[in-house]
């Protein structure tokens, strides 16, 4: 097992010692007050015998601790062996406990002599056994609530790392696309014959890259680094279509604060590039915005778009805002959308909603 391994395992049998030593505590002092109580009630005093009584409360806290250490260890046996060996242990613990119950009182009644009794020999294995077999039980059912416990933080972990895997594959597959998108655009520059631009892009485009690998996917950023770092893209794009790209950026200082997936708006950006700017003659507006709406908040990337049917971007969602959508799906079930759509038929909006999050 590696290093996380044995800490969780360790942490799990740290819980079941602490479980068992618990219960045994309570156990063996219920016991003991309960036994005492009904003697005093009968109108038979213990006081005389409660060294005596001590010390066997104390054996029996150890023929306990052995038992439970057996049923640990065949915690995987099915039910019924399980009871079989609980009622074995059970006669086992039974049979040492009145031994030595027969042995303690010998010792404290000295100088008198104490004649072993078969009879009460007898009744004191059948009450020492009813308290072993019960405490078996009690322990077999902590080992299932402790295993059920681990199962169900195993299954979280897992369901935490498939969810993990997920996102990371997600959020991985944006820079390939993104690359690929830009290179285009460093191709087109060099066809215009504008190598200054083109090498200012590959400049842009390394320190866009480094700052992006360097982001944990499973790990928020603030809408306003966000925001910063689609700028960065936006310039790299500008270098082709400064003359024709507006950017508007309508977000409240507040919501600069709220916490988004990384690179959650590379994908709504970059297809406001390619089917705005990249397809449409002409100047084109892109409007990046956000909103609260309860506590709820909603990023929407609105683009113009050719007017021209097959200049236009089809109505179903790309690769991008596939990928944007389960995204926001695996990161917040049930709480978050990505839809994507002509307003006008001149007009295209992608929009997100998750629930607000202020850093």
């Amino acid at each position: 097992m590696d290093d996380k391994a044995l800490e969780t395992y360790g942490a799990y049998i740290d819980s079941i010692r602490r479980t068992t030593f618990r219960l045994g505590l309570f156990y063996w002092t219920a016991e003991f007050v309960i036994s005492n109580t009904l003697f005093q009630f009968l109108g038979i005093s213990q006081l005389n015998s409660i060294f005596a009584q001590l010390v066997l409360t104390l054996f029996s806290v150890l023929i306990t601790a052995v038992i439970a250490l057996i049923l640990f260890r065949l915690r995987y046996i099915n039910l019924i062996l399980k009871a079989f060996a609980c009622f074995v242990l059970a006669i086992f613990g039974a049979t040492l406990h009145a031994m030595m119950d027969h042995i303690v009182y010998m010792v404290s009644a000295l100088p008198e002599t104490i004649q072993f009794n078969w009879t009460d020999f007898g009744y004191t294995l059948v009450y020492d056994m009813s308290l072993f077999f019960a405490w078996s039980c009690l322990f077999v059912s902590v080992l299932y609530t402790c295993q059920m416990r681990e199962n169900e933080r195993r299954l979280a972990a897992s369901r935490e790392e498939a969810l993990s895997a997920q996102m990371r594959a997600l959020r991985y597959q944006v820079n390939p696309h993104f690359l690929f998108n830009t290179l285009n655009s460093v191709a087109g520059l060099i066809e215009e014959g504008n190598s200054k631009g083109a090498g200012r892009m590959v400049l842009s485009l390394s320190s866009f890259l480094r700052t992006t690998l360097e982001l944990d996917p499973m790990n928020d950023v603030r809408l306003g680094d966000e925001l910063a770092l689609q700028t960065g893209y936006l310039n790299i794009e500008g270098e082709r279509f400064s003359d024709r790209m507006r950017v508007r950026v309508d977000v409240t200082q507040e919501l600069e604060n709220a916490l988004v997936p990384s690179l959650i708006l590379q994908p709504l950006i970059e297809n406001a590039v390619k089917h705005g700017v990249g397809s449409k003659p002409g100047f084109v507006e892109i409007l990046i915005r956000a909103k609260r709406i309860g506590e709820v908040l909603n990023l929407t990337v609105e683009n113009d778009v050719s007017d021209t049917p097959k200049l236009r971007p089809i109505q179903s969602m790309g690769i991008g805002l596939r990928n944007v959508a389960h995204r926001i799906e695996a990161r917040f079930p049930g709480a978050g959308s990505c839809v994507a759509g002509y307003i006008t038929p001149e007009r295209f909006r992608a929009s997100l909603t998750m629930p607000l999050r202020l850093a």
